[in-house]
C-alpha cells in the first residue's frame, strides 16, 4: 500500500445549550417510527428518477452505487430524518423504479448529475446535502465539481477523489488489482453473468434480502455496466488516465472508508484536503468493507448525524 493511511478522525457534534428558564418548551425530536417514506419522481430530460422521501428540514439527497437501490440509505434516513433533516433517496437511472435508457452514453456522467440536480429541483430546493457511496460518491464528486452551487455540504463513501484514485491506479498495485472486476464489466456482455439473486448476494439483512432481489429483477444489468463503461478509468500503470482537471471543493466533506474494501483502496483517499478548501474530516473504519453503511452502520450513521449537526 502506499503512502501514509490517514488517521481517523471525527468531528464531534457540537454540544447544545441548554434552553433558558422563561425559553418555550422545547420541540420534541420527531421518532423515525412516525415519519413516513413518500415516493416520488423528478424528470430529467426525459428521464424519470424514483426516489423516497422521509422527514422534514435541510434537504439531504442520498445517491447509491452498485449494485444497490434506494433502501441501502433506509438507517440513515430514519437517523437523519428524526432529527430534522428531509432525506431523500434516489433509485439512480436503470435501476428499480427509474428509467433505464439504452446505450452507454446515457449513462455518462453529465446524465447523472444532471438526475441529481432534477431531484433537487424536484423537492423544491437549490442546494443541499450530498451523500453518495460507491458510484453515489463518483456522482456527488462531479455534482460538486460541475455545479457547485447545489451542494452546500459533501458525505463520500469509498470512492475518491478522481485526483486521488488516478495516482493509485497509475501506481499502486492493490488498487490496480481490485480494479479487474471493473475491468470485466467494461466488456461487452458482461450483463449476461449477472442475477438478481447474485447481485443481492452481499446483502446481510434477511428482512432486507428480498426486497433486494425484487429491485435489481426490476433493473437493466446493462444500464448498470454502461456506469462502467461510460466512466471508469480504463488504464492502469503507464497506461493509466492522467488525474482529471477538476475546480477545488468549496464546503465542508466527509470521507468515510472502509479498510476492508477490496475494490477501493484506501490510499486513494491520501492528500484529498490538497482538493477541498473547506474544513475535510476523514473517517477510517478498519474493520468494516466497500459497504462500510453496513458493515459499521451505527457509526456511520452517527458520524454523519454528528458531522451535520455541528455544521447546522
Amino acid at each position: 500500500m502506499r503512502g501514509l493511511l490517514i488517521a481517523a478522525a471525527v468531528t464531534a457534534a457540537a454540544a447544545l445549550a441548554p434552553l433558558a428558564a422563561q425559553a418555550a418548551p422545547a420541540k420534541k425530536p420527531v421518532h423515525a417510527a412516525a415519519l413516513k417514506l413518500e415516493d416520488h419522481y423528478a424528470t430529467n430530460n426525459g428521464v424519470k428518477i424514483h426516489y423516497v422521501a422521509e422527514g422534514h428540514g435541510p434537504l439531504v439527497v442520498m445517491v447509491h452505487g452498485y449494485p444497490d437501490y434506494w433502501a441501502t440509505w433506509k438507517p440513515l434516513m430514519a437517523t437523519l430524518a428524526a432529527d430534522g433533516y428531509r432525506a431523500v433517496a434516489m433509485d439512480n437511472r436503470g435501476y428499480n423504479l427509474s428509467d433505464k435508457p439504452q446505450g452507454e452514453a446515457a449513462y455518462a456522467m453529465p446524465n447523472l448529475v444532471g438526475d441529481v440536480a432534477a431531484v433537487i429541483g424536484a423537492e423544491g430546493q437549490t442546494s443541499t446535502i450530498l451523500i453518495g457511496h460507491d458510484w453515489g460518491a463518483s456522482i456527488a464528486w462531479n455534482t460538486t465539481f460541475a455545479k457547485p452551487e447545489l451542494v452546500s455540504k459533501l458525505v463520500i463513501m469509498a470512492v475518491p477523489h478522481p485526483a486521488g484514485l488516478a495516482r493509485e491506479m497509475a501506481v499502486n498495485k492493490a488498487q490496480q488489482a481490485g480494479s479487474n472486476y471493473a475491468r470485466n464489466f467494461q466488456k461487452e456482455g458482461s450483463e449476461k453473468n449477472l442475477t438478481a439473486e447474485g447481485l443481492a448476494r452481499w446483502v446481510q439483512d434477511p428482512k432486507e434480502k428480498p426486497g433486494y432481489i425484487e429491485a435489481f429483477k426490476r433493473s437493466d444489468f446493462g444500464a448498470m455496466m454502461n456506469y462502467y463503461r461510460a466512466n471508469y478509468p480504463k488504464g492502469v500503470g503507464e497506461t493509466a488516465a492522467p488525474p482529471p482537471a477538476t475546480p477545488p471543493v468549496t464546503v465542508p466533506v466527509l470521507v468515510i472508508h472502509g479498510m476492508k474494501d477490496t475494490a477501493l483502496n484506501a490510499a486513494g483517499h491520501n492528500g484529498t484536503w490538497d482538493h477541498v478548501t473547506a474544513d475535510t474530516t476523514i473517517l477510517m473504519i478498519p474493520t468494516a468493507g466497500h459497504f462500510v453503511q453496513h458493515d459499521a452502520e451505527a457509526l456511520v450513521n452517527r458520524t454523519v448525524k454528528d458531522w451535520l449537526d455541528a455544521r447546522r
